[in-house]
């Protein structure tokens, strides 16, 4: 690092692993040029991901996974306009002690009130299907209303209220705005997602419909990370003699589906790699599953065929990358966006996790283990150039 660096403070909201693990990976990619300080703040129960990190990391508070899930799960606001007040205090008694030069954020909301009052550059990470330039339809995810009325039903009904829901998740964000003499952002959780001076979509670019998008909105490309745990001592002895599935469900997917997708694969001529990520309840083992809490993403994909998980962008991207087929089962509305857009592309195959079954499961496996189609694998990669040139203000606010 060059005397005089510039210092890059970089919030991870850890409300899931997601969010920490790109924010690692935009910290190492920075770290790694030696042109800055790079500063990782983060709650602590995400800590030991990162203690193999090569610069310095900072406690900061985030409400608690579970409390996060269930009101996503429930379709409920996220962030209530306490909680983005006491954010902003952290963020700016943080930003008194370490004076950071940039600021980058993913899904630290409160970011876009804290580094204006500050006057401090921020960029927020985000996904492109949030974005409020994007030409899509809005899936109706696994809410009450989709068990009580059905999937056909229940999609009218949401395409109806959905511009209030969005509303409605705005109004905490732009309380706390008002808070701290800040104007109001349009009623729109869309554009509280993506508010910010520079909004930077993990995602590759060619998946996206977009229109009118601002010069400081840029697609830096899908933002890749592997967690740092050993293999298992069964690794060695999978057989490759058949179709090898590799099954996870993540923090955030419907760890309730494990057990039956497990049960499902078992009977098919296969073999299975499954990481729990130390979730559902697996009390019946078979002798063509391999089961861990947790494995390299990285490696897991590589070795497999087909990927099985929750359909997320994380392992969504981890798998293009491979040049492997997915087969998602969301549970969330950022997971439906992000498979639909996959389906759409032709790359992915998507069963609701309410409508989840063995016979269905059964089939789409088999379907998608023989369907051939684009290899995206060259545009999965993350262009932290970009990054950099907004750090180093070649791009005006």
């Amino acid at each position: 690092m060059k005397s005089g660096a510039k210092r890059v403070l970089i919030f991870a909201e850890a409300v899931t692993l997601a969010h920490v693990a790109r924010c690692i990976t935009i910290a190492d990619e920075l770290s790694a040029s030696g042109k800055y300080e790079v500063i990782l703040a983060v709650d602590e129960r995400f800590q030991a991901v990162s203690r193999h990190a090569k610069y310095r990391c900072v406690r900061i508070e985030s409400v608690s996974t579970d409390e996060f899930l269930n009101k996503l799960n429930k379709g409920s606001p996220l962030y209530s306009a306490n909680t983005l007040e006491k954010y902003v205090q952290e963020e700016l008694k943080i930003f008194s002690g370490l004076s950071p030069d940039f600021v980058i954020g993913d899904f630290r909301l409160s970011l876009a009130i804290s580094c204006r009052l500050a006057e401090i550059p921020y960029a927020t990470v985000t996904n492109a299907y949030w974005s409020p330039y994007i030409k899509t339809s809005y899936p109706i995810p696994e809410l009450p209303i989709t068990k009580i009325f059905g999937e056909a039903v229940a999609q009218k009904m949401f395409d109806f209220v959905r511009p209030a829901v969005f509303a409605l998740h705005s109004l905490a964000f732009n309380r706390a705005r008002k808070k701290f003499g800040l104007p109001p952002v349009a009623y729109d959780m869309r554009e509280v997602y993506t508010h910010a001076d520079f909004t930077l979509y993990a995602d590759i670019e060619s998946l996206f419909s977009m229109q009118d998008l601002p010069t400081s909105h840029l697609f830096i490309g899908p933002v890749l990370w592997s967690a740092d745990v050993d293999l298992p001592g069964w690794w060695r002895n999978v057989p490759d003699d058949k179709p090898i599935v590799f099954v996870t469900l993540g923090s955030s997917g419907n760890a309730a589906l494990l057990p039956m997708i497990l049960e499902t694969l078992s009977t098919m001529p296969l073999t299975v790699i499954c990481a729990t990520a130390q979730k559902g309840n697996i009390e019946v083992r078979y002798p063509n599953v391999f089961i861990a809490d947790f494995l390299p993403a990285e490696h897991a994909v590589s070795r497999c065929d087909l990927v099985v998980c929750n359909g997320g962008s994380p392992m969504v991207y981890q798998s293009l990358a491979c040049n492997k087929p997915v087969l998602g089962l969301p549970s969330n509305l950022d997971q439906y966006l992000m498979m639909a857009t996959l389906r759409q592309s032709g790359r992915g195959h998507l069963i609701r996790s309410g409508q989840a079954n063995p016979l269905t499961i059964r089939r789409v496996v088999e379907q998608a283990l023989t369907n051939v189609s684009q290899n995206l694998a060259d545009e999965c990669h993350l262009h932290v150039d970009k990054i950099i040139d907004l750090i180093d203000g070649k791009m005006a606010i």
